[in-house]
This record gives structure tokens, sequence and C-alpha cells, in this order.
């Protein structure tokens, strides 16, 4: 690739687009309609860290003496100078993939868009590249791994997306010089591990020492540019520590060029963290975790199938998986407060999908045959939830299993439908919605138009209901289920 002519287009682009490379002409830059109406999406952490099946951080971790995995490296692989990270590639075989059947099991899922991770941390790109012989064409896999999938997903009519971590490998690799492995003190421009720099001491210092310099960035860019013009997504997600100071040029440059070039096929967006962008110039995202409250404003909450791992574990515990309910209760608590559910999955090394990830996801499915109307399509009621458990506001808040109880109630709505979904369906049989009460002119704003019907989704016997001033009463009657249970209320 001419990477010098490559850049001249970027700034001819930029030039004659839209939207300029400053905060001030991003934030003139709309939210899609498209975007407003997803609600879940497929999130894929894949990658030669795959194949020790550890954790996505353990091409950084294994260099690091006297770590957990440092130690797992040298009882399992061996020493760090005969076999380093880059020795896993030839391992991702991804000969068992077929992308066609992921994208089937995602739709059957109720998902409506796909984030893959195009180069995570480790610099290994699962796409095709003219940047860098480290990628899954050229080895490892010898296929576009990435490109495969996202042709697949558009054929279903699925929202395209892409996901870049590249930034953190300014210092990802760097204590493997500490000592002797197959990190070279001076590492060549086209390795996999270039550059290898000294690890900041404090990654969220946004002025950390040391920072980016032009080639790295310069770098950054092109590979960014390049997932856009080869596959065309309509959502770009990118990892933390763009927010670093000397990132912000060349993010706002690639934001200006993305926007501009996403113009041509319906619009973009961009998920951040950390306020890498001011408001408004992008769509905030929160790792492991979501709002208390109901925002006025989109926002994304992306999260794991496992709590220990990003992608395909087999370490006890790491490989701790959630119960498919749990996240069913994360994509209820997202969409009644404005917000849409990453749903991350961790393949294996041959390209086939963990059983328990394909278990989650078709009883995801099942749950969204029955209840996809309370969440795809619709809006934000009067009030979000109601109920005694309160969620912890924030990121990686998501280790523990929260104990939802039946009181505990998530709001959307629709036309003349509100829907309550109950995170948890009451042994007793008696469901009480204390926010749909009768209200009268002492207790408004309380909803107080009138309750013309209830009816439990999935359920084909009637049910008897009552309005009063404690609370909108539904009898379940015979009805039970382990998972959440929605009641459509029709309203007048």
């Amino acid at each position: 690739m001419d990477r010098q002519w490559v850049l001249k287009q970027i700034d001819r682009v930029i030039e004659e687009g839209k939207y300029k490379a400053d905060w001030a002409s991003l934030a003139s830059h709309p939210i899609p309609e498209w975007y407003q109406q997803k609600r879940l999406g497929i999130f894929l952490h894949w990658g030669p860290f795959s194949v020790p099946a550890y954790h996505d951080w353990y091409a950084r971790n294994m260099y690091i003496k006297g770590s957990e995995e440092y130690e797992h490296h040298l009882q399992h692989w061996g020493s760090h100078k005969e076999f380093g990270y880059k020795d896993f590639i030839p391992m991702l075989t991804f000969k068992d993939y077929q992308p066609q059947e992921w994208i089937k099991l995602f739709r059957e899922a109720g998902a409506d868009y796909i984030v893959p991770v195009a180069e995570h941390h480790d610099g290994f790109q699962m796409y095709e590249s003219q940047l860098s012989r480290w990628n899954a064409k050229e080895m490892g896999p010898h296929r576009d791994v990435m490109g495969d999938l996202l042709h697949e997903a558009e054929r279903s009519g699925m929202t395209l997306g892409a996901s870049s971590h590249r930034v953190e490998h300014w210092w990802f690799f760097g204590n493997g010089k500490e000592f002797e492995s197959d990190i070279p003190q001076e590492v060549p421009r086209d390795h996999l591990y270039w550059p290898a720099n000294k690890e900041p001491e404090n990654q969220h210092d946004l002025y950390g020492q040391p920072e980016p310099d032009d080639e790295f960035m310069t770098d950054w860019l092109l590979r960014s540019c390049e997932i856009v013009d080869r596959y065309h997504p309509r959502i770009f997600y990118f990892d933390w520590w763009i927010q670093h100071q000397a990132v912000k040029p060349y993010l706002k440059k690639f934001a200006a060029y993305f926007y501009n070039r996403a113009e041509e096929w319906g619009g973009g967006i961009i998920n951040y963290k950390h306020d890498a962008f001011p408001f408004g110039c992008a769509v905030p995202d929160i790792e492991r975790g979501q709002f208390a409250q109901a925002k006025p404003f989109l926002w994304q909450s992306d999260t794991s199938v496992m709590r220990g791992s990003w992608c395909y574990s087999e370490i006890p515990e790491r490989a701790t998986y959630k119960e498919p309910k749990e996240a069913i209760w994360d994509l209820a608590d997202v969409v009644s407060k404005n917000g849409r559910l990453l749903l991350n999955i961790g393949p294996k090394p041959d390209g086939t999908l963990a059983d328990k990830d394909v278990e989650i996801l078709k009883a995801i499915g099942a749950w969204m045959k029955v209840n996809d109307e309370a969440i795809h399509g619709t809006g934000l009621w009067r009030y979000a939830q109601e109920g005694p458990t309160e969620i912890q506001e924030g990121q990686f808040a998501d280790s523990k299993s929260r104990d939802f109880t039946s009181e505990d109630i998530r709001f959307t709505c629709k036309g003349d439908a509100v829907y309550a979904i109950a995170l948890v369906c009451p042994q007793d049989g008696i469901l009480r919605i204390k926010s749909m009460r009768e209200a009268d002119a002492s207790s408004l704003p309380l909803f107080d138009g009138a309750v013309l019907d209830a009816q439990i989704l999935g359920c084909d016997e009637p049910v008897q209901w009552k309005r009063d001033a404690e609370a909108l009463t539904v009898h379940f009657g015979n009805y039970r289920s382990d998972m959440p249970v929605v009641v459509k209320i029709t309203v007048d």
C-alpha cells in the first residue's frame, strides 16, 4: 500500500466532506434514524489469544514476570524465548468455521447488529489487510475471517460494525523486554510486536508517558480507515485509551473521515468510552455495566456471556458463564433506559462456538421469539423501572449476579401498549405493578390514562387483572416461568 497516497485521500475526503476534523463539526453529526432502532448486538472477541484459552489480555500478561499467566505459559508452552505469543498464530486455524451458521444463530437470538473485533490489543488483524502481514488472510486461518462473517451478516439484514482496540498496542508487549523472551529490544516496524513501548504507570493518565508518537498514530489512522473502506461498517467501536491526549488529533481526523464516508451508505455512528469524545460527537459505551436511571441520550452497554474473560477460555475461574436470564435482565434494563446491549461471545480457535455460548444464545432466542415486541421498536415509558433492587451504576459492575425479585420491573412502550417486564416471575402468581396504579389529581404525574387490557406474552389463557390505588394487579393463574415475563398493557 502507498501510505502517503492513502493519507492524501483521507485528507481529500475530509476537505470535500460535510464533517471536518474538529469537535464542533463532529458534534453536528446526527445519530442516524436506523441506529435509534437498534437494541441487541453481538460482539466477538477472537484472535491468537483464543489458543491458550486464558483471557484476551494473555498477550500482555504472559510477559509480566511472576504473573499467573507468565507461570501458566512456562508450564504449558515453555520458555518465552522459544515459544512466544506470535507462535500461537499457526494454531488459530478456524478449520471448522461456518459464518453462515453463526449468523443464523445470532439472528434467531434477536440480534440486529454485529461488531466483531477487527484488531485487538495484540495487533493481529482478523481481516485481510494491506498494511501488515500479521493478519488472518496471510497467517493462521488464511482467510478473511471478519470479512466472511460480515458478508453473511449483511446478507441476513444485520447492521455491520467493527471494533478496533489497536491503540493499546503501543505498550501491550513492552513488558517482554524486561527479560529474555522472543520480543527483541529493538522491534522491527514490520513485526507483530512493534513498537513494544514501556507501559505507562497509570494507563488512565490522559498525559501518561511514553505517549504514542506520530509514526504509530499515523499507522493507527491508516488501519482504522482501511477497515472503513474495505468493509463499510455503519458502527465503529473503539476500546479505551483513545482518550489519551496524544491520540485526539488522529481521533478527530478518523471521525471526520468515517462520518463523511458513511454518508455514502446511510450514515454511521462511533461508540467510545471514558469521555474520549466530547459529549454529542459519538455514542457513549459502558463496559460491563449500565446507568442506574433512564437517559435522554442514546447509549450502549457491552458485556460478555462470561464473567472473567472476553475470549474463549478454559480456565475455570475465568470461564464462569452467566445464566441466560442474566443476559435478558441486562437487555431489559438497558433498553428500558434508552440503551442498547452489545453481548459478547468468544469463538474457539478452530472456528466453532463453545457449547455454552450456543446454549445462552438459543435461550435468548426462545425468549425473544415470545417477547420481542417488548424490546425492538419500543421507546421510553414515563418510568423506566420499579422495584427494590438497585443497579450499581458504572463499568465493571457485573462480576456477580444481581439478586432481582418479582417486584423488579422494567418498562418499555410502543403505540397504545406499555410493556412491564417482570425480571422474576412471581411464584405466588400475582404481579403488582405499582407504577400503573390509579392516580388522581393529588398523585400526578402518575399514569392517569385508562387501562383497557393486560395480557401475558406467551400465555394463551386470559388473565384476570384489576387496577386500584395500590397497583395494577395481574393474576398469572397457573402460568409460571424461570425467565423474565412480559405483561402487555393496552392503554387509552
